[in-house]
Formats: C-alpha cells, structure tokens, sequence
C-alpha cells in the first residue's frame, strides 16, 4: 500500500497534525494496524468499500466518517481499489471546527459524517490537500484549546505526571479534568497520558537497534519493570515488543 503524509497551512498547525493519503496497490489485502495517539480524525472514502474498526464498519465510496480518539489498536482492511483520505486532528480540537456529542460517545469508533459536515467529494479529488486547507480554515469556530496546558504538561513529562500533579498545577479538580477529557478528547486523562507514556517507549524500542534492554527503557518510561511494559504495548498493538 502507499501511505503519505502532508502538513496543513501554517495557520492550522495549532488544530491539525496532518492530512493522509492511502492507496491499496496489486497485492492482496493488507491489514493496516492503527494504534492508539489520542487523536480523532476524519476521513472520506473514494475507493471501493472498505472495511474497519476490525471489520465491523463498511466505509462506503464518497462518504466521510470521522474517528473517535482510541484506547486499544484498530484494524483496517486494506484492497488494491482502496482510496482514503484523511485529517489527523490534534487532541481536544475536535470542537474548533465541529459542533457535536461528546467526545466519549466517539470513543473507538468510526462513525458516519451529516451531510452537513461531510467533505464534498465533487470538489475535493483534484487538489485534495488544497481544500483540506480551505475546508478547515472556513470553519474554525475558535482559536482557544481549554486542555492545550494540561496536554503540554503530560506531553512534557512523557505521560509521567500523576493526575492529581496536573489537576493542582493547572489550577482545576481532578473530577472537573476528567469531566474536560471525556467531552474534548474522548479519554479520561489517565488514559491519554498512558498513550502518551505507551507512545514514548514505542519510539524508545523502534530506535534503540537493539542496544537497550526492554527493562531499561520500562523503567526509563515509568514502567515497574519490563513485564508491566510488555502487557501496555501488547494491550495498545497486540503484538510483542520483539514484533514491534
């Protein structure tokens, strides 16, 4: 499959990580593994039915369904017709451009766009990034992230801050910060700032080439040991860090 990666207008960076493109090629079907990031997307379909959320949604042609921020890996099933594309949006900006339920009712799930919100397929398949850029710069309904300090501060400390530690530093309850997570991003923020920590060790693995023990970087990452890192990458990939 292809897979590419384009960054929005300048203007757009504080909301969006980046638009995505994906193409099935010849080959026969290809199971796409996404893992967890804390993020919610949006995405239409201009291939062939494609199936995801681990085969239980069909994404019909020209139709746009957004993604809910997950808690465990997703699959998708990916043919040589497949055509996607995507916006990765950063966390709890999902409310800058769209007016809907909380976010938790999103959770895990992929879902169907109104018409109202959907992208307009007539428009977007010759300069699809371009109207990206047009599409999401004539809806920001605010330039304000109420979470953007609590998501610096877990960001900062690689998910190693306790809740109560973020709540009393950003000057809230702990029971107001959950209530905030659940409806901006989807997550309680133990969860997002266990993603957060899961993430860093994932990228601690991937370049370490061998020359780290799993048990330094668990406790680099604020694992107990390396079995506790074990299960968290396991829960969040299903896979073994050796398969990672």
């Amino acid at each position: 499959m292809e897979y590419k990666i384009i960054k929005p207008h300048k203007d757009l960076n504080p909301f969006i990580h980046f638009y995505w493109e994906l193409k099935g090629n010849n080959v026969e079907t290809q199971r796409e593994r996404v893992f967890p990031d804390g993020c919610a997307g949006i995405l239409i379909n201009l291939g062939d039915t494609c199936l995801t959320d681990n085969g239980s949604v069909s994404m019909e042609f020209g139709k746009t369904y957004i993604v809910g921020a997950m808690n465990s890996f997703k699959d998708s099933f990916i043919k040589s017709d497949t055509h996607l594309l995507g916006v990765c949006l950063k966390p709890a900006t999902f409310a800058n451009f769209y007016s809907y339920a909380s976010q938790n009712e999103l959770t895990n799930n992929t879902i169907e766009f109104e018409k109202y919100n959907a992208f307009d397929i007539n428009k977007i398949c010759d300069t699809p990034f371009y109207y990206f850029d047009h599409f999401y710069s004539k809806r920001v309904k605010s330039k304000h992230n109420q979470l953007q300090p609590v998501i610096n501060d877990i960001h900062s400390t690689n998910g190693q801050i306790s809740i109560y530690e973020l709540s009393k530093k950003n000057f809230t309850t702990v029971r107001q910060l959950e209530r905030n997570f659940k409806k901006h991003i989807g997550l309680s923020p133990k969860e997002y700032s266990n993603i957060i920590r899961f993430q860093n060790a994932l990228r601690l693995i991937r370049n370490s080439k061998q020359d780290r023990s799993l048990l330094d970087i668990a406790f680099e990452c604020g694992y107990y040991d390396h079995s506790h890192l074990s299960n968290e990458i396991k829960r969040n990939t299903g896979l073994s860090p050796s398969l990672l």
